[in-house]
């Protein structure tokens, strides 16, 4: 595959995810992450990780004051030992195993979230999806769908803001993370320049899916994506 023909492939999957994200909140490395890794494993993780950073700061700032801080809070607290697991479980434990638990774990609350459980934003539910989330995004790059799922009742607004200011926190503990374990280095630099402009690109253009998905398709789409990530680590452990 040609230089040329990569660059374009990557940024086209990272301005479509960038659209999705913009709109409901979560989602572009749901849908960057296993492409990205197709076509170039430089761009993973960290490029990525740039770029769901930046994303989400811009995504925050747009609708700053409908985040839950407290929540926020509460979320990013869960996350710092669930970091520690994820690291520990990737260098540990069987990764196929490991990530296929966490899959089942996301579909089942999803489905019983659709059955009979309305889940609420409590400050120990949130400690419990921070923690989930610190594993699954440490072990796989997707972390946001445990929290997503607490707010799925919450307003279109109040779903993007929040989940924006997690995604940032935990993107600035991993990136550390990785710096310290001395994985960042010219050519990620490199590739998370080539994903940016995309990636702004597909914010710019989230407006119109968020306009849509406000008038009543939000809870739908968190739903929707949180099952695909979790079906995707099911299907990736297999």
């Amino acid at each position: 595959m040609s230089p040329v023909v990569m660059f374009g492939l990557a940024g086209l999957v990272v301005l479509v995810g960038a659209v999705v994200q913009g709109g409901a909140g979560l989602g572009m490395n749901l849908l960057a992450a296993p492409l990205l890794t197709l076509v170039d494993r430089a761009l993973v993780p960290v490029p990525l990780l740039v770029a769901s950073l930046v994303l989400a700061l811009m995504a925050m700032r747009r609708e700053f004051g409908h985040v839950d801080w407290r929540g926020t809070s509460f979320a990013v607290a869960g996350r710092l030992p669930g970091t520690a697991l994820g690291v520990y479980a990737v260098a540990a434990l069987p990764v196929r195993g490991f990530s296929m638990t966490i899959g089942v774990l996301v579909l089942v609350c999803l489905v019983l979230s659709v059955v009979s459980w309305r889940p609420k934003p409590t400050p120990a539910a949130l400690l419990a999806a921070g923690f989930a989330g610190g594993a699954m995004g440490t072990a796989s790059s997707i972390g946001a769908p445990p929290v997503a799922l607490l707010y799925q009742h919450e307003s279109g607004p109040r779903i993007r803001a929040t989940l924006s200011a997690y995604i940032v926190f935990g993107s600035v503990l991993s990136l550390v993370a990785l710096g310290l374990g001395g994985q960042i280095g010219s050519p990620q630099i490199f590739g998370s320049l080539l994903l940016l402009p995309f990636m702004a690109a597909g914010f710019a253009l989230s407006g119109p899916l968020r306009r849509h998905l406000d008038a009543g398709w939000m809870r739908p789409c968190v739903l929707a994506l949180a099952g695909g990530s979790a079906v995707l680590l099911i299907v990736r452990s297999l």
